[in-house]
């Protein structure tokens, strides 16, 4: 029996090295997946990869059952497809560690806690920034261009550079360049009727 392991994270910026450290050094081979676990499994390569090697016997691996699918109707409907496959998964935390080959009550539970427990931390999240808000703090990830980068751009797009050109030699994004360019229009825009308004 060989043990055949699946990692999956929803977007490139989250980190699969949790899952790895686990994985890795019990699984015959590891399938890594960047992908939505709403999808069908004959949506999601990384899986299908996975249940490619999978021989009589071997188990599909994951450190936590709620890999599979983000919450209990997705979980369960990637769980049926496997046992109808045919294909046993073994799962190493949580309440519902251990071996599966059907359905069951522990595994319903376990995603069932799963999506509780995702649904807990986005609501506390957004309770928290609401109340960062009302303190005037705004909460969410830094800003990619600072006070310089800004200059920069708009110095070079002062001089005719495209932004193609300009979001190379600043090292940010076209849409970042196209953002702060706008943004600065913007902001002279509402200087000047504010000027207008002056003096009237």
């Amino acid at each position: 029996m060989a043990l055949i392991g699946l990692v999956r994270v929803s977007t490139d910026k989250q980190n699969t090295q949790r899952q790895r450290d686990v994985l890795d050094p019990i699984c015959l081979k590891v399938f890594e997946e960047k992908v939505s676990g709403k999808l069908a499994t004959d949506d999601r390569p990384a899986l299908l990869n996975a249940l490619s090697h999978i021989r009589d016997g071997d188990l599909l691996t994951v450190q936590e059952v709620d890999r599979l699918g983000r919450n209990l109707l997705e979980g369960l409907i990637v769980l049926n497809d496997l046992f109808q496959r045919g294909v046993g998964v073994k799962v190493l935390e949580g309440i519902a560690a251990g071996e599966h080959t059907e359905r069951s009550l522990i595994l319903d539970l376990a995603l069932a806690l799963a999506e509780d427990r995702r649904r807990d931390i986005t609501r506390k999240t957004k309770n928290g920034l609401e109340a960062a808000r009302k303190r005037g703090r705004v909460g969410g990830r830094r800003p990619v261009v600072d006070d310089d980068k800004r200059a920069a751009i708009l110095a070079r797009r002062q001089r005719g550079e495209s932004i193609r050109t300009i979001a190379a030699g600043v090292k940010v994004s076209i849409g970042v360049v196209h953002k702060t360019i706008t943004d600065a229009r913007l902001d002279t825009q509402r200087a000047i009727a504010a000027d207008e308004d002056t003096v009237r």
